[in-house]
């Protein structure tokens, strides 16, 4: 009974880790693909061939192309190896568990840092795609929802520091970050103009100190 118990674990964590593995390689076949051939170029028997797994496995693995697709932009967006909230992202905690208003921006800045190099290049796919695809203009719709949702949250917790520049809203400090996280902002700033990605991140916590805090 104790073999039969250990042998089942242990192949139980086999298939997990062969499916962990196999989700890893259809991933990133299909972020290479997605980034050379747009949305509508890429196709699922491409992605199974790159990431040389069966295409019924890919099916089973990550669904349908659009699904595929949203799975990137999530683990993307969680630097992950599956979607996590905003809210269980460990710099949205810092960020909540920092008293100081500057540092709240620039673990903000930091995280950016670290996030766009993953996220922009798959959301431009997204941005050009969308006009055309229902399932991609809806989740489009639903990112930029989420983000400016977030927004909010992070322009009430610099307020409550009592740190927010005078006459400027809660609302209004919301959609200046909201402008200044943007991929495409990332995009022209580091893709087009050259920027380092040290001086993206420092600059962009100048700015919004400057922009949203009392001197």
């Amino acid at each position: 009974m104790g073999e039969e118990t250990g042998r089942r674990i242990y192949d139980g964590r086999a298939r997990k880790a062969a499916a962990l593995s196999n989700r890893r390689a259809i991933l990133d076949a299909a972020r290479s693909l997605f980034l050379e051939h747009g949305y509508a170029g890429t196709t699922m028997p491409m992605i199974a061939k790159a990431a040389g797994i069966a295409l019924d496995t890919v099916y089973a693995s990550v669904g349908k192309k659009p699904a595929l697709f949203r799975l990137l932009v999530e683990t993307a967006l969680s630097g992950g190896e599956a979607a996590v909230p905003a809210e269980d992202r460990d710099y949205v905690q810092a960020i909540r568990a920092e008293p100081d208003a500057k540092r709240k921006l620039k673990i903000y800045a930091a995280a950016l840092r670290a996030i766009q190099p993953r996220l922009a290049p798959i959301f431009a796919v997204l941005q050009a795609a969308a006009p055309q695809d229902a399932d991609l203009a809806s989740l489009w719709t639903e990112i930029s929802r989420r983000r400016a949702a977030n927004m909010r949250l992070l322009a009430e917790d610099l307020a409550g520091t009592g740190r927010l520049r005078r006459g400027l809203s809660p609302e209004k400090a919301a959609d200046i970050i909201w402008s200044m996280n943007s991929p495409e902002f990332f995009l022209l700033l580091v893709d087009q103009r050259g920027w380092s990605l040290d001086e993206f991140e420092r600059w962009l916590a100048d700015a919004w100190i400057r922009l949203l805090l009392e001197p």
